[in-house]
């Protein structure tokens, strides 16, 4: 479950209603931008068009009233050196900056045995050219599988808070924590959620990423209840 990656598609489960469903509010104000860039957590490995984790935060942002737009800039396999290596011609594509940036790399690194300071100093060389160009970000989180051993757990497991605090980004400590101990959730790779559970990870995810958008774009109040 750490990690992603993997060239044969599961069977796709059935479409189920979004965990994070709200009373929808309207979409208000200017079109926010937010790109995604990531490994197959984010291409929706096994799962149908629009099931993505991008695709359904896309849809759980809109509900809370943002004007969010997602470019899902996810590719399975990807390490954080290739992330890094892309990085620039994802945004140059762009037609103007973008409001955010989620970064989900490292799973495969970890599953790969990669040395722990090539992750660091990749995801530094990300956060770096992001807060350059101004542009926040959402860092979601990986830990070390308990297989890789005390040693790489302790180079692997704080590079994401250390990085969080000194580039000032919104950190998710451990993006597949909604995902722990239920083996209901997880495809039969043992590696990839369900819907079910990707729309859990949104559920636990949406706010931390609303937060993060620039404050003119807050989400309004979901309607009180007596």
């Amino acid at each position: 479950m750490l990690g992603a990656c993997g060239s044969n598609e599961a069977a796709a489960p059935a479409p189920t209603q979004s965990a994070s469903a709200v009373p929808d509010l309207p979409v208000m104000g200017e079109e926010l931008r937010i790109v995604a860039l990531g490994d197959s957590l984010f291409t929706g490995y096994g799962l149908e068009p629009g099931q993505s984790y991008p695709a359904r935060l896309e849809a759980a942002l809109r509900a809370r009233g943002l004007n969010a737009r997602i470019t899902n800039a996810g590719v399975s396999g990807d390490t954080t050196a290739g992330g890094l290596g892309r990085l620039d011609f994802t945004l140059n594509s762009l037609a103007k900056p973008p409001a955010l940036v989620i970064i989900s790399l490292g799973g495969n690194d970890m599953l790969r045995g990669l040395p722990p300071e090539a992750t660091r100093k990749n995801l530094d060389g990300m956060l770096g050219k992001l807060k350059a160009r101004g542009i926040p970000v959402v860092l979601l989180g990986m830990l070390s599988a308990p297989n890789l051993g005390a040693d790489y757990r302790g180079q692997f497991d704080p590079i994401y808070p250390a990085l969080a605090k000194k580039y000032g980004a919104t950190l998710v400590p451990f993006f597949l924590q909604p995902l722990v101990g239920r083996p209901d959730l997880i495809q039969a790779d043992r590696i990839h959620p369900t819907l079910p559970g990707i729309d859990l990870m949104v559920e636990t995810t949406v706010q931390t990423v609303a937060g993060a958008l620039p404050k003119t774009a807050s989400p309004a109040a979901p309607p009180s209840r007596p």
